[in-house]
């Protein structure tokens, strides 16, 4: 598939705030939490200095360092392997998801599906062109999963953007068939309520159900009404993909939920969730929900059911991502502080503003609560020329009760760190670069950092793929567990 169009997300009542760099340093300087936004659109990629493929060479920091335009630095413990250039360095790389050999890498532009197979020297396979920020991507056999969520003039790889007010605009889920890796087939779409921001693979026996979660509903837009207080469930049959169509629109916040703003300063009003992750051995799932976030019963997908809620009106702006430990008794949420295009990781915002939010998971059965126990935030200042906040991050697979995990943080790189001690998480390992640019805000950075079969993969917005590997003597029992796929969000039971 090939396509000339140049990608425009459409932003709806919350994006606004991205399009003036100064109005948002304002934001961000203000006391209490900063306005949050979506991920970034509006902002332009940096263009920093272009990256050949292979090895880099780097350096450890030194406290209080912040690196040179560019520069690569890490831990002791972390050694890059391989880098692919973006194809389109000018585009916006978004998620990951991972099967066999084989890595898949959403971007605005569409998805690349990347041979692993050799860590040290990954292939490019294939890239498919359909626009239609921001294409989080998950797989499960021969189907791969696209999320729309900008206003498209139809549901084609052609279509064009087109305002959300009007009717014939479309956003939701595309389907592919990739049982040929070389040329994905476009099978099937979905239309969901206010588009498909990100959705959740739910595995199950004869069907796949997706969690579709998307926000910012507008009078103005016909698709997009207020209220918009659930999830769209779409349900799709293994052996007959193109039958697959919206069975639910469960609600979850029936009393509408965070009110955000006036009552909540700086706090999102809850208009949706932003992203789910799910633990189908233990029919939980965990949600990110702007200014909520959610333990739900997920025993019958197609009416999950909310067992606790809770908010943090001092330090949490907008509820980003959720990530089980191993043992199911506690959750990292994410605050995405800024939307992701703000600088957010330096000593004005502090250390528990656009950080992690650890909660233990207390009681049993429908009396399971979420309990506050701590924040985690990179205990590395980033350059107010740095978009970084908490982003995409996955369980490193250790067992033994240990709780270790690898983080993306935009340009503040690649973080790992243990919260087995919930309320005294600690940084173990990094890797960054340098600022993309040095006189202005610019965007880039990681995107999704996650451990797959022993190596770390990052998704960098602007410098491509990068592979990491770790080696530590508190990680190298998840060098044992092998997995045959992976996506984050449809959280495997490793041990």
């Amino acid at each position: 598939m090939t396509l000339l169009h140049s990608v425009r997300v459409r932003h709806r009542s919350l994006g606004v705030a991205l399009a003036a760099a100064g109005l948002l340093t304002t934001l961000l300087a203000t006391a209490g939490p900063a306005a949050a936004t979506p991920d970034p659109g509006d902002l332009t990629p940096g263009a920093g200095n272009r990256q050949s493929a292979g090895p880099a060479q780097g350096r450890e920091l030194a406290p209080g360092e912040i690196p040179g335009q560019d520069e690569i630095v890490h831990s002791a413990n972390i050694k890059p392997l391989a880098n692919i250039p973006s194809a389109n360095p000018a585009g916006i790389n978004s998620d990951l998801a991972f099967q066999g050999n084989y890595a898949y890498a959403g971007s605005y532009d569409g998805f690349t599906i990347y041979d692993i197979a050799n860590p040290k020297a990954p292939k490019v396979v294939t890239q498919v062109l359909c626009p239609g920020g921001q294409n989080d991507i998950s797989v499960s056999g021969d189907l791969l999963f696209l999320s729309t969520d900008s206003s498209r003039s139809d549901d084609s790889c052609n279509s064009v953007s087109q305002p959300a007010t009007e009717k014939s605009s479309w956003e939701g889920i595309k389907i592919f068939d990739i049982k040929d890796k070389r040329n994905p087939k476009y099978v099937k779409s979905v239309e969901t309520a206010c588009g498909s921001h990100t959705h959740t693979l739910v595995p199950g026996g004869r069907d796949i159900y997706l969690y579709v979660s998307s926000y910012s509903p507008n009078e103005a837009f016909p698709d997009c009404k207020p209220p918009h207080d659930g999830i769209s469930v779409v349900k799709v049959p293994k052996k007959a993909p193109t039958q697959a169509a919206v069975v639910g629109f469960p609600v979850l916040f029936p009393d509408g939920g965070n009110p955000g703003a006036p009552a909540n300063p700086g706090v999102s009003k809850t208009t949706g969730c932003h992203d789910i992750t799910v633990l189908p051995s233990k029919d939980l799932a965990a949600g990110a929900c702007m200014g909520d976030g959610i333990l739900f019963d997920i025993s019958s997908p197609e009416q999950p059911r909310v067992i606790d809620r809770v908010q943090d009106n001092v330090n949490f702006a907008f509820w980003h991502s959720a990530t089980f430990n191993e043992r199911a008794d506690k959750v990292v949420f994410t605050d995405e502080l800024g939307g992701g295009g703000g600088a957010t990781c330096n000593a004005a915002t502090g250390p528990n503003r656009g950080a992690d939010g650890i909660y233990d998971i207390t009681g049993r059965g429908d009396q399971r609560k979420l309990v506050f126990k701590g924040y985690f935030k990179i205990p590395r200042h980033q350059a107010d020329t740095e978009n970084c906040v908490a982003h995409n991050g996955s369980l490193i697979p250790v067992g033994g009760g240990r709780d270790i995990m690898v983080q993306a943080w935009y340009q503040g790189g690649v973080s790992v760190w243990d919260f087995t001690d919930s309320a005294a998480p600690k940084e173990i390992g990094y890797f960054e670069r340098g600022p993309l640019t040095t006189d202005k805000l610019g965007l880039g950075g990681s995107w999704s950092a996650y451990y797959y079969n022993g190596h770390i993969y990052s998704n960098d917005i602007v410098k491509g793929l990068d592979v990491l590997r770790l080696d530590d003597r508190r990680t190298e029992s998840a060098k044992w567990v092998w997995m045959d796929r992976l996506n984050v969000q449809s959280q495997p039971e490793y041990h």
